[in-house]
C-alpha cells in the first residue's frame, strides 16, 4: 500500500508515542482517526497531523470501556471506509512498593494497559476478518520481558499483553493477511513520566539514553508495510528474549537499586497522576528529559538483563 491509501486508527494518541506515530503517518499522507480520553490533547495532535500533510479526525474514548471502544471502532470504520492498521498505545503507570500503592490504582493500571488493548482487539479483529486483512499493533515495552520492581501492576500488564498477543496471533493463523505486531521499546522520553502515579516520595526521572518517541513511531510506520510479529527498539529482539533467563538476578539487583534511589532522590508528594482523569491541556510528545548516557553509566536495566543472560547460558559472543 502507498502511504496515502492507508487508513490508521490510534488509541492513546493524545501524547507521547501515540502522538508521534500519528504525525509520522500523517507525513505519509495517511487518513487517521485518533482516540484518547482528553479532547485538548487530541485536538493538538490532529492539528499537527494536518500540518504534516495528513487527514485526522478525533474521538474521545475511554479504552477501558468495551462499549465505548466498540462504538469508536464503528465510527472510525465509517469515517475511513475501512481500517488498515490499528495501533493500541494506551498506557499508564504507578511507581511504588506494591503494598504502598492502593489496590484501586493497581487495578486501574491493569485496566488501562491490558484490558484496554484487549478491548481494542475485540473491536477491530472482526473488522479485519470481514475485510480479509489488517494489522493490529500492540504497544508493550521491554517490560514485557523484564520484570520491574516498584511497578508490579505495570509488569503484570506488560507480561499479560505479550501472552495475549501470542494467543491471538495463533487464533488468527488461518488469516495470512491479518497481522498481530508487538512492539517492545526500552525507555522512551514521553510525558508519561509526568502522568504516572507516584508513591515513592521521590522525584521520577528517566535514565540517560532514553529513546526519542519519533524513533518508535518510525518503527511502527514500517510495520504498516512490512508487518512483523516482534519489533524490539533499543535492544536486539533476540537479546531481549534471552533476558528472561536472567530475570531472577536482574530483578533482585533492580529492587536494591530502587530501594536506594527512593531514599536519595529529591522528595515530592504522593500523587495518582493522570491514571483516573486525563491531563489538563495538551501534553505533547516529549517528556523533556532525554539526554545521552555518560561514559561508565549503565542506565538501562535491560542491558544488565541481557548481559546476565549471556553469561548464564555461556554465550561466548553475541552480535549487537
Amino acid at each position: 500500500m502507498k502511504g496515502s491509501s492507508q487508513r490508521i486508527v490510534i488509541t492513546g494518541a493524545s501524547s507521547g508515542i501515540g502522538a508521534a506515530t500519528a504525525i509520522a503517518f500523517a507525513r505519509q499522507g495517511c487518513h487517521l482517526v485518533l482516540g484518547a480520553r482528553g479532547r485538548d490533547g487530541l485536538d493538538d495532535v490532529a492539528r499537527r497531523c494536518r500540518e504534516a500533510g495528513g487527514r485526522a479526525e478525533v474521538g474521545v474514548v475511554d479504552a477501558t470501556d468495551a462499549d465505548q471502544v466498540r462504538a469508536f471502532a464503528a465510527e472510525a470504520r465509517q469515517a475511513l471506509g475501512g481500517i488498515d492498521l490499528w495501533f493500541s498505545d494506551v498506557g499508564i503507570g504507578v511507581v511504588g512498593k506494591y503494598v504502598d500503592v492502593p489496590i484501586a490504582d493497581h487495578q486501574r493500571v491493569i485496566a488501562s494497559n491490558l484490558v484496554s488493548h484487549m478491548n481494542d482487539a475485540h473491536a477491530v479483529v472482526p473488522i479485519f476478518v470481514e475485510q480479509g486483512y489488517g494489522t493490529w499493533v500492540n504497544m508493550i515495552s521491554a517490560g514485557g520481558f523484564v520484570t520491574t520492581p516498584y511497578a508490579a501492576a505495570y509488569s503484570a500488564s506488560k507480561f499479560g499483553l505479550r501472552g495475549f498477543s501470542e494467543a491471538l496471533r495463533a487464533e488468527l493463523n488461518e488469516y495470512p493477511d491479518i497481522h498481530v505486531c508487538d512492539v517492545y521499546p526500552t525507555f522512551v522520553d514521553t510525558p508519561g513520566i509526568h502522568h504516572a502515579g507516584n508513591y515513592t516520595g521521590a522525584r521520577l526521572a528517566y535514565p540517560p539514553g532514553v529513546l526519542a518517541p519519533e524513533t518508535v513511531a518510525d518503527a511502527i510506520v514500517r510495520l504498516a508495510r512490512r508487518p512483523r510479529d516482534t519489533t524490539a527498539i533499543g535492544v536486539p529482539a533476540t537479546l531481549l528474549k534471552l533476558s528472561q533467563f536472567a530475570n531472577p538476578v536482574t530483578t533482585a539487583l533492580m529492587n536494591r537499586f530502587m530501594n536506594a534511589w527512593s531514599k536519595k532522590a529529591d522528595r515530592v508528594p504522593e500523587t495518582t497522576g493522570t491514571i483516573y482523569t486525563p491531563p489538563a491541556g495538551a501534553s505533547g510528545i516529549h517528556g523533556g528529559q532525554r539526554r545521552m548516557p555518560r561514559g561508565g553509566n549503565t542506565a538501562l536495566v535491560i542491558g544488565a538483563a541481557v548481559a546476565a543472560a549471556a553469561i548464564g547460558i555461556h554465550l561466548s559472543r553475541r552480535d549487537s
